[in-house]
């Protein structure tokens, strides 16, 4: 006879668990896009809160599609398998970019070019935090991330003004000076962390007063 009280298992090995919680990620990124969306529309946040909300989840969304893509077949298949009616956060996932910058972009020449490089080199400063905080060390590591990030923030004309410039070349210029296996020490991870978190905040500062553009 089936215990009532005994706790229901959703997996049985530790390749299932993860399958099960990348999934449940998947679908609380969903959610949470679909009531952000809704509250900007509503003006219950500005525009200078939801845009890095709304790029963090768009950079979410894009690492766990790496795993969880080809798995569940595509973020549409998902949504309908789970029925999920979230009509915003499917329109804001396929477009790829912030309202901000989406309808920016259709008022300016070249806007939309512009806009995708917002969402790289957001991408690319989320990817390279996220390796520093998961304790990768070794300059075969950090550097390709750290000079894909170069590459995308150097696309703005108002970077080469920008403090965060000065000390993402400090890093790369430290990084090239090491052998592929020297790794960075504690310190300097630390360090090199809270370098590019502030960079990644004056980017954004930078985009919304419309000093990057």
């Amino acid at each position: 006879m089936m215990n009532l009280d005994e706790e229901v298992r959703l997996w049985t090995t530790n390749v299932e668990r993860e399958k099960t919680e990348n999934l449940a990620t998947l679908y609380s990124i969903i959610v949470s896009l679909e009531y952000l969306e809704r509250a900007y529309v509503r003006d219950s946040v500005t525009g200078k809160e939801y845009a890095p909300a709304c790029i963090k989840l768009l950079a979410q969304y894009k690492s766990l599609m790496k795993l969880v893509g080809d798995e569940i077949g595509g973020l549409e298949p998902f949504m309908k398998r789970f029925k999920m009616d979230h009509q915003a956060a499917l329109h804001r996932l396929t477009v790829g970019v912030p309202a901000t910058v989406e309808h920016s972009a259709e008022a300016t020449d070249g806007g939309a070019e512009a806009g995708k490089w917002v969402a790289e080199t957001t991408q690319s400063f989320i990817t390279f935090m996220d390796a520093l905080k998961l304790n990768l060390r070794a300059k075969d590591q950090l550097h390709p991330f750290l000079t894909e990030l170069m590459s995308g923030y150097s696309r703005f004309k108002g970077s080469g003004e920008w403090e965060g410039r000065g000390k993402i070349l400090h890093w790369l210029i430290a990084l090239n000076a090491m052998k592929a296996s020297d790794e960075i020490t504690e310190e300097q991870s630390r360090q090199m962390l809270f370098d590019i978190e502030n960079a990644y905040n004056e980017f954004f500062r930078s985009l919304s007063s419309g000093k990057g553009s």
